[in-house]
């Protein structure tokens, strides 16, 4: 079975150039989606749009790192996204902003954001991992779509650390051989 091209091909090799329209297009193409991926992890709007930024940039001056054969580039876009707010999630600033914010801004805390929830439909993302192995799919969503680390899912709900990156490692096999079809 031959691979079909990549619709981003022409993208990438543009940013590896470093043309400004690119990083234009790149922003349009996927702007929405970073933002919606850092707003899961981040819930302030504010420092959510500060990330943003930050992930454009890191994949600005990374585009040259980016290989088309361990993935799709929104895939790439949006590790790098998750790692930066994760980064930040647990950063000393972070936390200690978490214990100086008013007891008034936690009751009634919302963590939803729909803005994500149509760019995964958009892209089917939602499709693909509702047709996972149960086990894997639960850790794929808290990954993914909720922000934990495998070893947060691992303390969270007391499985074995390897339980979890094989779970890991097993969904995206399976998401892998969807997206092959």
């Amino acid at each position: 079975m031959s691979k079909l091209p990549d619709p981003d091909n022409h993208l990438i090799q543009s940013l590896q150039k470093r043309e400004q329209g690119a990083f234009t297009s790149l922003y349009d193409l996927y702007g929405a989606l970073i933002f919606g991926i850092i707003s899961r992890i981040i819930e302030d709007e504010t420092e959510a749009e500060n990330l943003l930024q930050d992930s454009f940039l890191k994949i600005w001056q990374n585009i040259d790192r980016y290989d088309s054969s361990k993935g799709r580039l929104a895939t790439w876009l949006i590790n790098i996204a998750r790692n930066t707010a994760i980064d930040f999630r647990r950063s000393k600033y972070f936390n200690q902003k978490l214990k100086n914010q008013n007891i008034e801004n936690l009751v009634g805390f919302d963590k939803g954001h729909p803005v994500i929830h149509p760019l995964i439909e958009t892209l089917g993302l939602r499709e693909l991992v509702n047709k996972l192995n149960p086990v894997c799919r639960e850790v794929i969503e808290l990954m993914y779509f909720d922000g934990l680390t495998q070893q947060e899912i691992s303390d969270t709900f007391n499985i074995p650390l390897g339980t979890v990156k094989s779970r890991t490692r097993l969904a995206l096999k399976e998401l892998k051989a969807f997206y092959e079809h």
